[in-house]
C-alpha cells in the first residue's frame, strides 16, 4: 500500500468521523416529542405550550405532544424533565418560579433549576400587574403607599400561596416602600383574584392574564406593572418603579431540555421556536392575554436564567420567605 493511498484512507476515515454526528443529528426527530407543562391545563403557560406544540409539529415533521404534570408548585413536572435523557424527545415549558425561585423556597429540592437543564429559549414575559379593589380610595402607587402607611398591618394582600410570585411581588413592595401589609395566602391564583374582586382582600400583584378582564369590567383598579419598563401591551400604565425606584419583578416563561442536550439540537429548537413566536396570529393570541412574546438565543436565555436565580434566591432568603 503506497503512502499516498494510506493518507487517502486516513482522510476518508477522518471525514466519516466528522460527519457522523451531523448525520445522526440530521435524523432527529425520528419519533414523537413530549412537551411537559408542570401545571394544570388551561392556564397561559399551557396555552403557549399548545401553540408551540402545533407549530413544532408542522416544522419538525413529528407529533409534539403536550403533557400536563402538575403539582408541588411545578416541581413534579420539572423534575421529570430534569431526569429525562438529553436527546430532544422530552422538553419543558417552565417559568421563573420553577427555575429561579423554588430552589430558595424549598429545603429539599429534587433538581437545580440552572444546572439540571439546557436553556433553549425565553418564550414570553407575563405582564405582572398591581391591582386594588375599587373601595380602596387611591388612583396610583404613591397614593396607595400613603394609604397603607396610615393603616399598618391592616391592608390585606392576596396571593396564590406562600412563596408564590404574588407573595414575592408584595413582599418586595413592602420592603421597597417601607410599609407593612397583611398576607392572605390562598390555594391558587383563581381564589386570590376572586377574593380581591369581592373586596375581602384589598390589593393583589398578579399576572394580567388573571386581572385585566376584571380591570376592564371595573371590578379592579390597575395601579401599575411590576416590570422594569412599561409593557408594550399597556403603554399608558406606569411601572411601580416610577414611584419606587429599584422595584422590579419580571415573570417569564421559557423552553428547556435536560442538561447535556447537543448544541446543534438546541440551536435548531431555538430557531424553530423563535419562528413560531414571530407569527402575527401567535403574537395577537398571547398579547390578548397579557403575554408579551420574546426572542433570545440559548446563550442569552442562559444568562437571564443565571441572573434571576441569583437575584431572586438572594431576595427570598433576605425576606425570609419559605414555601413550607
Amino acid at each position: 500500500m503506497t503512502p499516498h493511498f494510506k493518507r487517502l484512507l486516513r482522510a476518508c476515515a477522518l471525514g466519516l468521523a466528522m460527519t457522523a454526528p451531523a448525520l445522526s443529528q440530521a435524523a432527529w426527530p425520528e419519533k414523537p416529542i413530549t412537551l411537559i407543562v408542570p401545571w394544570a391545563a388551561g392556564g397561559s403557560t399551557d396555552i403557549l405550550a399548545r401553540v408551540l406544540s402545533e407549530g413544532l409539529t408542522q416544522s419538525l415533521g413529528q407529533p409534539v405532544i403536550v403533557e400536563n404534570r402538575s403539582g408541588a408548585s411545578g416541581n413534579i413536572g420539572t423534575t421529570f424533565v430534569a431526569r429525562a435523557k438529553p436527546d430532544g424527545y422530552t422538553l419543558l415549558v417552565g417559568s421563573m418560579s420553577t427555575h429561579t425561585m423554588n430552589q430558595a423556597l424549598y429545603s429539599n429540592m429534587p433538581f437545580d433549576g440552572v444546572k439540571d437543564f439546557t436553556p433553549i429559549a425565553e418564550l414570553a414575559l407575563v405582564t405582572n400587574t398591581m391591582v386594588v379593589h375599587p373601595s380602596v380610595p387611591v388612583n396610583n402607587v404613591k397614593e396607595f403607599i400613603a394609604y397603607v402607611k396610615e393603616r399598618p398591618d391592616t391592608v390585606a394582600y392576596a396571593s396564590a400561596g406562600q412563596g408564590s410570585t404574588n407573595h414575592l411581588s408584595a413582599a418586595l413592595f413592602e420592603k421597597t416602600a417601607g410599609v407593612k401589609m397583611m398576607h392572605i395566602p390562598y390555594r391558587g391564583g383563581a381564589p386570590a383574584v376572586l377574593d380581591t374582586v369581592a373586596g375581602r382582600t384589598q390589593v393583589l400583584f398578579s399576572a394580567g392574564t388573571q386581572t385585566l378582564p376584571h380591570v376592564q369590567s371595573g371590578k379592579l383598579k390597575l395601579l401599575g406593572v411590576t416590570e422594569e419598563q412599561r409593557s408594550p401591551l399597556l403603554p399608558e400604565v406606569p411601572t411601580v418603579a416610577e414611584t419606587l425606584p429599584g422595584y422590579e419583578l419580571s415573570v417569564w416563561y421559557g423552553a428547556f431540555g435536560p442538561a447535556g442536550m447537543p448544541p446543534e439540537l438546541t440551536a435548531r429548537l431555538n430557531h424553530e421556536i423563535n419562528l413560531i413566536l414571530k407569527r402575527p396570529d401567535v403574537i395577537k393570541k398571547m398579547g390578548d392575554m397579557g403575554v408579551l412574546l420574546t426572542e433570545t438565543t440559548p446563550e442569552q436565555f442562559g444568562q437571564i436564567l443565571t441572573r434571576d436565580a441569583d437575584k431572586y434566591g438572594k431576595l427570598i432568603k433576605e425576606l425570609g420567605i419559605t414555601a413550607e
